[in-house]
């Protein structure tokens, strides 16, 4: 198995289709070591963590994109985050009892799935799927055939191997404004649907292509490295201790003696004491004056 985690990009020379496959084990490592989730939520964002690089992997700017899964089931919120330079985080929370057996349907009850596009320099975009399918996979199809309508196919594959826990994926989609027979994107898709768990999980890239398209010429292009990255910062924690009144961090500080503000994602505490909040607040009262 790799010790880096990967995103190769493909293309097929006879078709107008192109293809991306991520190995995503030790970013999902990561997102799992600061949480003590239920066997079927720490699926959930193994699938969600490789898709959502597969969907970065689409974007044709530099930006972030947000995949959430939203209900008013037990699974409360499980949200993966990443960006043009495959830094990823997620996390999820719970609201209620998981069972071992639980389905993504019974997790999230009537919710949804949201997908939040944000450049750097451009529109915000915004698309919501209903949990029409029984997987990640085929919910995001669902949004590709609504909002890209392009003919795209997921394989998505979480679990445990030697004892770690493991996630990669695979895509297919057709490029855009090229015409392909309904036959021959078929063909891929049944090519890739015998890919197996276990060379997934473990054989390079160059391999796991030769296995499933052998008769098809391929062209695989370098790989672009996935990793976790967390955003927080002391500063910005800061930033937001100023947003609130002096009367809210007065009451904070008489409870605990200092703030203590966690990050969900990667388990960092950054605490602030009443003297920092003061200087904090004087600093911020300078800048503004000038």
């Amino acid at each position: 198995m790799s010790n880096h985690d990967q995103l190769h990009r493909y293309l097929f020379e006879n078709h107008a289709v192109r293809g991306e496959l991520v190995t995503v084990s030790n970013t999902y490592q990561q997102i799992l070591d600061n949480h003590d989730y239920p066997a079927p939520v720490r699926l959930i964002l193994g699938d969600m963590l490789a898709a959502t690089s597969l969907l970065t992997a689409t974007l044709k700017f530099n930006g972030d994109i947000t995949v959430q899964l939203q209900g008013d089931g037990p699974l409360k919120l499980a949200v993966i985050n990443g960006n043009n330079q495959q830094q990823m985080r997620g996390v999820a929370r719970l609201q209620g009892e998981i069972t071992p057996d639980a389905t993504l349907r019974g997790m999230v009850g009537n919710g949804y799935l949201v997908i939040t596009i944000t450049p750097e320099e451009g529109e915000r975009y915004q698309g919501v799927v209903g949990l029409e399918g029984d997987s990640v996979a085929s919910c995001l199809e669902n949004y590709f055939l609504q909002s890209e309508q392009l003919p795209t196919r997921l394989f998505i594959r979480s679990g445990e191997h030697e004892g770690r826990p493991v996630a990669a994926g695979m895509l297919l989609q057709v490029l855009p404004a090229q015409h392909v027979g309904h036959d021959d994107f078929d063909h891929l898709v049944q090519l890739t649907t015998t890919i197996k768990n276990e060379e997934l999980f473990t054989l390079p890239a160059n391999e796991v292509l030769y296995r499933l398209y052998h008769q098809e010429s391929v062209t695989l292009y370098e790989p672009q490295a996935v990793s976790f990255h967390c955003h927080c910062s002391r500063e910005r924690c800061a930033d937001a201790l100023m947003t609130l009144s002096d009367a809210d961090l007065h009451e904070m500080l008489e409870q605990e003696q200092e703030i203590d503000m966690h990050c969900d994602y990667c388990g960092t505490h950054y605490l602030f004491s009443a003297s920092e909040i003061s200087d904090i607040r004087h600093a911020s009262a300078d800048a503004t004056r000038h």
